[in-house]
């Protein structure tokens, strides 16, 4: 774990093609990450396409985990939510190649995305998780509380419904209720 890179993406060809792999083999490999198998590439490149050109508007951030040059995970805050929730963040899109899974890199895109919520006041995160194969018992080792599940939410990649289960971390303890005057500061 201690040769891998964590870093906020921008958009190139080469992280559009490395994402798109990424989210090509979670999608085969059962993840529900919204998209149905087979995938095909220009699906999965047009989705980073978009996903990146919002990152470079601040509308989002891309993390990548890298082993050498090999982009090997990903997760996606989203900052881009109503005005009338300026606190919060949602954690979207958390994937680690299938070669990669259970040596802490998917902790580690969670710890560095806490870190950017909190450095860009956003101090509540939400994020969903399958009920089937889902990521839930990760979430609940980082912390994120269990609100439910939705039963039937989505259908899962190579067929047939699953569930989704809702989470929410706090990341800060005895952040204050924000006030009204201060809610209008931070409205654009």
């Amino acid at each position: 774990m201690s040769d891998i890179q964590i870093k906020a993406l921008s958009p190139s060809p080469e992280i559009s093609a490395m994402l798109s792999e990424i989210l090509i083999e979670t999608v085969a490999n059962g993840g529900s990450v919204s998209f149905m198998h087979p995938l095909s590439r220009a699906a999965a490149e047009a989705f980073w396409r978009d996903s990146l050109a919002a990152a470079g508007r601040g509308e989002r951030i891309v993390l990548g985990a890298f082993d050498g040059e090999s982009l090997i995970g990903t997760v996606t805050l989203l900052l881009d939510l109503p005005p009338n929730q300026p606190h919060r963040a949602e954690i979207a899109k958390m994937m680690t190649r299938v070669s990669h899974r259970h040596r802490g890199i998917a902790t580690a895109l969670l710890r560095e995305a806490e870190r950017l919520a909190i450095a860009r006041g956003r101090w509540l995160l939400v994020l969903d998780t399958a009920e089937d194969e889902g990521a839930a018992g990760l979430y609940e080792r980082m912390g994120f509380k269990l609100t439910g599940l939705i039963p039937d939410y989505a259908v899962k990649p190579h067929g047939g419904l699953t569930g989704t289960l809702i989470y929410w971390k706090r990341l800060q303890q005895g952040v204050p209720a924000l006030s009204e005057s201060s809610l209008r500061s931070k409205t654009p």
